[in-house]
């Protein structure tokens, strides 16, 4: 069996500061863009300040998340870690977006289909829209440094990238509005924005369900990592191979090697350990190795 590994420095607890940063940017400026969405009248503000608070509410969670990920377990009963905590927090961002977009959209529809709709103050949308998108911009830069590492990294970039989309918006309608004077320019935009944030869950939500389904890690292949561990020497058969994202930056292997009889066990297991880590980043592969009549029965998964 591999040794025991130290994943304290997971990827998510690596980049708190950053989740943390951005959560401060984010929640000061919902305050002022519900204001003025408020004063102005504008769908699209309010809409957008309501995306704004999603995120506040899924930024928080995320940094939560790297805390609750990183404490030690107590109670022994933990035996993966709480490290899951953070891709339950990446689920919950794509449920707020999911939500928020929704409820953009029945708006937006709503006032379309009416048709008599005031036109928002232009002004104030686009001052607004302008002092939001420098703050988004500001968390996405913040944010991509970790995103690419880890997915409630991730789960809290595309609510940033989701949030500087609305702002462009605001800046679009507030122009438009202003220049024909139709507040249906408003509408149409707010319901462009809530599109957005519609694709941007269903694509973290597929990676959340990829991860808690457990199935093979982003950019591994199970047939590749099964002929690599064949091909190490004195092993002469692979089953029972099983390969999984605990969280982000965390892949767990395990597996079964049936061993040559004259071959020293420990150095086949140093030499499949050495070949998952190096070719594959595995750190944590759990290796059995058996001898070629060793009855280890049949699990049926």
């Amino acid at each position: 069996m591999s040794g025991h590994h130290d994943h304290a420095a997971h990827a998510g607890s690596t980049h708190r500061w950053r989740l943390l940063t951005a959560f401060v940017l984010t929640a000061a400026f919902f305050v002022v863009e519900l204001v003025g969405g408020l004063l102005s009248g504008s769908l699209a503000l309010i809409s957008d300040a309501g995306h704004m608070g999603a995120d506040v509410i899924a930024l928080g969670a995320a940094v939560l998340a790297t805390w609750i990920a990183g404490r030690p377990d107590r109670t022994g009963r933990r035996t993966f870690g709480s490290y899951r905590a953070e891709v339950f927090a990446s689920g919950l961002a794509v449920l707020i977006m999911i939500g928020v977009g929704v409820f953009i959209a029945i708006e937006a529809i709503d006032r379309l289909v009416r048709g008599s709709v005031a036109a928002p103050t232009p002004t104030t949308m686009m001052v607004v829209g302008v002092i939001g998108l420098v703050v988004n911009l500001v968390s996405l830069g913040l944010l991509r440094g970790g995103a690419a590492e880890s997915l409630n990294v991730k789960g809290a970039y595309l609510e940033v990238l989701s949030d500087a989309a609305g702002s462009v918006g605001v800046l679009i309608a507030g122009v438009l509005v202003a220049t024909t004077g139709d507040g249906w320019w408003d509408s149409l935009l707010a319901l462009l924005v809530a599109a957005f944030v519609g694709v941007r869950a269903v694509i973290l939500g597929r990676e959340v369900l990829a991860v808690l389904g457990q199935h093979a890690p982003v950019g591994i292949d199970p047939a590749d990592a099964d002929s690599a561990l064949a091909e190490v020497a004195g092993v002469r058969e692979v089953h029972d191979l099983h390969l999984w994202t605990l969280t982000s930056g965390m892949n767990v292997a395990t597996a079964h090697l049936v061993i040559d009889p004259s071959c020293d066990p420990n150095g086949v297991l140093q030499g499949a350990r050495t070949m998952m880590r190096q070719r594959f980043s595995i750190e944590h592969a759990t290796l059995q190795v058996e001898p070629e009549d060793a009855d280890c029965g049949d699990p049926h998964w």
